[in-house]
């Protein structure tokens, strides 16, 4: 886990990961967004795009993902997420996801930073995230609790 101290202006970290068609079935269950553009191969061959495309807000739920699991890490908390979806991500592509810290707010202890996701090698998804990661003190609370 990476706390407010440890992180540094300029650290980024990324992953890679496909989306399958059965993720997006679900997401689309969960969500009720079952958009044919999504869900329907036959309708989606039909349209700009050629075959079912993954939901823009699938993608910041994985950014999501990275950001309260893998980095900063556990106990991370979103204050917010912004993002631009650049171009589509066909459903079974692989993405790969960047986070790249470019701020430390002090006042609040909160990080800036930015959040990619790419497909094909091409930004599919740009955008920026204000987070609290936890604090040093915390960490040590949370360590000291588990143990």
């Amino acid at each position: 886990m990476r706390t407010y101290e440890t992180l540094e202006i300029g650290e980024s970290f990324s992953i890679k990961r496909v989306i399958t068609a059965e993720e997006v079935r679900l997401f689309a269950q969960v969500t009720g967004d079952d958009n044919p553009i999504h869900v329907d191969e036959e309708y989606a061959r039909e349209t700009r795009f050629g075959r079912p495309i993954v939901h823009g807000v699938f993608l910041l739920g994985i950014i999501s993902k990275v950001l309260g699991r893998d980095f900063p890490g556990h106990g991370s908390v979103a204050v917010s997420i912004s993002a631009r979806f650049l171009r589509p991500v066909p459903v079974g592509s692989e993405i790969t996801v960047e986070v790249r810290i470019t701020e430390k707010l002090e006042r609040h202890k909160h990080v800036k930073g930015k959040v990619y996701a790419y497909v094909d090698g091409k930004m599919a998804l740009g955008g920026e995230a204000v987070l609290i990661p936890p604090t040093k003190e915390e960490a040590e609370t949370t360590a000291d609790a588990a143990a």
